[in-house]
């Protein structure tokens, strides 16, 4: 079914006129993005305006009036206590929930899901009745990962979403502009207010040729990530056009830029094509198929840019699709790239281990249909041609649309008679809810997925397993051999008689040959008048608690700080607020501190949740320290290294400092969406103005910030430490606050002065 069909009309109908007087304020053809973000500039109460001005790349803030928000439970709670606070009777803009995030995979789909609807109840129920009583559309438990199902509903050409995950940007295969976001910015746009983004920069891709045997869309993105590495495209848009784009599936777009998260980018983008047409009727939206044909013009870049292409992006990139080679990427980090003909030999080099135990593939970025037939293609070998699969194999559907219809044709039978396991329409192993079977978890260890991301402890929580990324039909390939060193390409199988077989390369089709069917698509819609509908948390509970508001700033320079961490090294959201078993705990804030900090390696002694407690002199867990901090009423400061809060876009990575008593974040550099999240909760994100101060940090030191009182944008605060010998140092620390980020500092977070407003 095709939801806020009139919404979407809304946006075709002005889109013209605004495109055009954004040519002219701008002065040049647009790119696509441009199109898409001068048409939705914010107006007031959720509406767009007319472009006026035109904005520098990379450093004008913008006001912003985005179409739709969509939430994944986890993060959804959270967001959803904050909107309780805004005192709106209902969403200003359509908005869904999507129950994804909580099931844990442990022995197969049916059983998951029913602990998971037992387990979580207090939560789901919570969810359901708030989405009631707010207008929110509201996506049951088993109804699919949040990203497969907005681009099977609700994404559409030209339009401009936020959601509360990193890997919104999953939309962009229907050519819309989808950026992640934390839940205060949700909460924002939900409550009608203007969503700021400074204006992002743009990196073209361009793509030529297609792709053919065993390379995907997966690859292309794989080979971007080793190109761009994970802070590349921070503060950009990743825009890909050219033939190539033109000959890849909607949903191959989608894995594209699904995974242009873990470059950093603030989203990637397609411009409107054929494939997008087909994937909107095949999946009953013939209605906005009809409606982007109408205005096609307008959802791609002007011809100017496309003939020229290196005059309007910022930086360009271009790949041939004829020669690109399937990827494989890791360990550890997503952008460690190696082709496929230089993979085994990367392995015996490095000393990883080469056997593969797991072998994953589903997700949020490969668990479209053409996925799972390429996959089952190759799975389909492993019985023919009397292979024994060596690894274990999981599938992970990506929605019930989907699940529904492999089971139908045939493809989950396939995948079973391999060896394999289907586990639930849901993140599972993807996010670290992975009941995993395990002799010994600190033995290292090889596993392979089609997801996105590959940190230490990501998928298992073990340190020792060395997770690597690639398309799912490599996956597939290689968990029937057992071996991280085989080449699908180029190497034989010996099978139970003892032949020596080959692997044919992977076949698959874009769209179910019958359509797409589905009994229970998991969707609940919400009362039309919510007014009576009781949202209950209980007091008690451990699982939800209603928020309190943050404290205003004091008016003075921060003084007598204590050092609660030095970061070393990579210190992502999820060493700052891991998911996995924690993930029961994002609705209350409370007890999801106790997380705060605990994955992160201390400089000083090289250990993970160890820190000097300077009261006491002694060695103590990190939210243990700062609760002590806290109790004795002093801030603390953490100081951080490169691209701090990579990763998720949680925002619990930054209530959780602010609610312990943080006052500020000083590191190297940031990444956007917890730079972000960090000023909305009226946290100081600070940067070294000289990187190498980081240098200068003590274990023992108190340390001052000054400058406060003339907080301005552009002007640099300063940085006072107190080392323990009574010698100090000063310099400067860099932000990016401007005039209304400042104001949320001073107000204590962004919702207060939200709450002010509606409360005026």
């Amino acid at each position: 079914m095709a939801f806020d069909v009139d919404m979407i009309q809304r946006v075709y109908a002005g889109l013209g006129e605004r495109i055009e007087a954004a040519r002219q304020v701008v002065g040049r053809p647009l790119t696509l993005s441009e199109k898409i973000l001068y048409s939705h500039l914010f107006a007031g109460a959720g509406t767009s305006a007319q472009p006026t001005q035109a904005y520098e790349r990379g450093k004008a803030y913008v006001d912003f009036a985005p179409d739709r928000v969509a939430m994944q439970d986890a993060t959804a709670q959270m967001a959803l206590l904050q909107f309780m606070q805004a005192g709106r009777p209902q969403v200003a803009v359509p908005s869904t929930v999507h129950c994804d995030h909580l099931i844990q995979a442990e022995v197969g789909a049916d059983k998951d899901l029913d602990i998971a609807k037992s387990k979580n109840k207090e939560v789901y129920d919570f969810l359901a009745s708030i989405s009631n009583k707010y207008g929110i559309g509201f996506w049951k438990p088993g109804a699919g990962i949040i990203h497969q199902v907005v681009i099977e509903n609700y994404a559409f050409p030209g339009g401009m979403m936020i959601g509360t995950d990193s890997h919104t940007p999953n939309a962009g295969g229907l050519g819309m502009i989808a950026i992640g976001v934390g839940g205060a910015d949700a909460c924002d746009v939900m409550a009608g207010l203007a969503w700021e983004l400074k204006m992002p920069k743009l990196i073209g891709v361009k793509l030529t040729g297609k792709l053919s045997g065993w390379a995907s869309a997966k690859d292309v993105i794989l080979r971007v990530a080793g190109i761009l590495t994970v802070k590349g495209g921070t503060g950009c848009i990743v825009e890909y056009f050219g033939e190539g784009a033109e000959s890849l599936s909607a949903t191959g777009k989608g894995t594209i830029c699904n995974m242009g998260a873990e470059i950093g980018a603030t989203t990637s983008i397609f411009a409107y094509d054929e494939a997008m047409a087909n994937y909107l009727r095949a999946t009953s939206r013939a209605d906005i198929a009809d409606a982007a044909e109408a205005v096609k013009a307008h959802l791609r870049s002007d011809d100017e840019v496309y003939a020229d292409p290196a005059t309007y992006y910022d930086q360009l990139i271009e790949i041939d699709l004829n020669t690109l080679e399937p990827h494989i990427n890791g360990p550890f980090t997503p952008d460690l790239a190696w082709p496929l003909s230089n993979f085994a030999k990367a392995v015996k080099e490095n000393g990883w281990p080469e056997k593969l135990e797991v072998g994953l593939i589903g997700s949020c970025t490969n668990s479209s249909y053409e996925d799972l037939t390429r996959s089952a293609s190759v799975a389909a070998q492993a019985v023919s041609k009397n292979l024994k699969v060596r690894s274990e194999f999981t599938v992970t559907p990506g929605s019930e649309l989907v699940r529904f219809t492999a089971e139908r044709d045939g493809l989950l039978g396939t995948f079973e008679d391999m060896g394999g396991v289907v586990l639930a329409n849901a993140c599972g192993p993807c996010i670290g809810q992975w009941a995993r079977h395990m002799d010994d978890p600190t033995r290292k260890n090889s596993i392979i997925t089609s997801f996105n991301r590959n940190f230490a402890k990501r998928n298992d929580g073990n340190a020792s397993t060395h997770a690597f990324v690639a398309s799912p039909e490599i996956v597939t390939a290689l968990a029937i051999a057992g071996d991280l060193t085989f080449n699908p390409m180029t190497d034989k199988l010996t099978n139970e008689n003892g032949e020596q077989v080959k692997l044919d390369e992977p076949q698959g089709i874009e769209q179910p040959v019958k359509g797409y069917a589905v009994d229970d698509a998991g969707y609940q819609a919400p009362a039309e008048d919510g007014s009576g509908v009781q949202v209950i948390v209980s007091p008690t509970s451990d699982r939800l608690q209603l928020l309190a508001p943050f404290a205003a700033w004091e008016g003075t320079d921060l003084t007598g700080l204590k050092l609660l961490i030095k970061a070393k090294g990579k210190c992502t959201t999820d060493h700052i607020s891991m998911a996995g078993p924690w993930l029961k705990y994002r609705g209350h804030l409370d007890n999801i501190s106790n997380n705060m900090l605990i994955g992160a390696v201390n400089f000083y002694n090289e250990k993970t949740n160890s820190v000097k407690n300077q009261l006491t002199g002694e060695y103590g867990e990190v939210p243990a320290v700062q609760r002590a901090y806290k109790a004795a009423g002093i801030g603390s400061v953490v100081v951080g290294d490169e691209n701090y809060g990579e990763g998720s876009s949680r925002e619990h990575a930054a209530m959780e400092p602010r609610f312990l008593g943080v006052r500020a974040i000083l590191v190297r550099s940031f990444a956007r969406i917890h730079e972000t999240n960090l000023k909305k909760q009226g946290m100081l994100a600070l940067t070294f103005a000289n990187p190498a101060d980081y240098d200068k940090i003590q274990e023992d030191d108190s340390i001052d910030i000054t400058g406060l009182t003339e907080f301005a944008p552009g002007r640099p605060l300063g940085i006072v430490l107190h080392h323990a010998d009574g010698t100090t140092d000063e310099f400067q620390a860099n932000h990016t606050y401007n005039e209304g980020q400042i104001e949320w500092f001073k107000a204590g977070a962004a919702l207060n002065i939200i709450r002010m407003k509606q409360n005026a």
